[in-house]
């Protein structure tokens, strides 16, 4: 069982093989009793032994510290034929800070996409944290490089895990469950154009139960105590005027969440 050809063989691969060359030497009970008598009973086969990929824990209390995001296929004209949509939002605000349509993704593309956007944003080093999965542009060396030299902290998805890349995965839900959102789209212009209406619209109108339904704009511009304040005062006042339509009594102020995670710390299963 030491020998070269058999080291990494099971005890009844070993038996069963040496069986069809006319071999018996014992029972497969006693190869195992050997191997129990020299503490080898493990898996002997040589096997691929994968990483244990860590649960991402990123946490925002403000806008431009977290930054998520992902890549989508837009079905074009013709069967087979898809664009790609490259999108990232800030996950505190739900803004999208930026996004690109192109024909085909790849690693170069991802790279400016993500220095121009954290240019736009103006991202200083070791300010914030950008999230993704780990498709292939997302850990392309180019990616990686980028931001290890504007010193902005790379984070990632396990595999086959979405619930680890939720906003992003929600706004492309958004997107694509849209009224207005079409089958398939007619030209890759066509397609532009489309996305050049709706996260306009995604940003400064439509209003996210996330964050206490303000718009991701209010939220991005540090502009939500305001609005909310304002809200609130429409409450009282309507309050005041019948307080019998309020059975809960005078309204409570809505305030925006205090942080905003991509999986929160548990404790014994539950959320801290």
């Amino acid at each position: 069982m030491h020998s070269e050809r058999f080291a990494d063989k099971a005890p009844a691969t070993i038996h069963a093989t040496l069986l069809d060359e006319g071999i018996y030497l014992c029972s497969v009970s006693t190869l195992y009793r050997l191997l129990r008598a020299n503490a080898e009973v493990r898996e002997r086969r040589r096997i691929a032994r994968h990483p244990e990929y860590r649960k991402p824990e990123l946490v925002a209390t403000g806008p431009r510290q977290v930054l998520s995001w992902d890549i989508t296929k837009l079905r074009g004209p013709h069967p087979g034929e898809w664009f790609a949509l490259l999108a990232m939002l800030d996950i505190f605000s739900r803004f999208v800070v930026g996004w690109m349509l192109v024909r085909r993704a790849n690693a170069e593309l991802a790279k400016h996409f993500i220095e121009q956007t954290l240019l736009r944003e103006g991202i200083e080093p070791g300010q914030a944290v950008v999230h993704a999965d780990r498709g292939t542009e997302m850990t392309a060396q180019p990616v990686c490089a980028l931001l290890d030299k504007l010193c902005v902290a790379r984070s990632h998805s396990r595999p086959h895990v979405s619930d680890d890349n939720p906003f992003s995965e929600s706004q492309f839900r958004t997107l694509k469950y849209h009224h207005e959102f079409p089958d398939r789209f007619g030209s890759f212009e066509h397609a532009h154009q489309y996305l050049d209406g709706f996260f306009p619209w995604y940003n400064n109108e439509h209003r996210h139960s996330g964050i206490a339904m303000l718009t991701p704009a209010v939220v991005h511009q540090g502009q939500a105590d305001r609005v909310l304040a304002a809200r609130h005062d429409v409450m009282l006042a309507a309050y005041r005027a019948r307080p019998e339509r309020f059975i809960g009594g005078s309204p409570k102020r809505i305030v925006l969440p205090d942080e905003v995670w991509i999986n929160p710390p548990t404790h014994d299963g539950v959320a801290v």
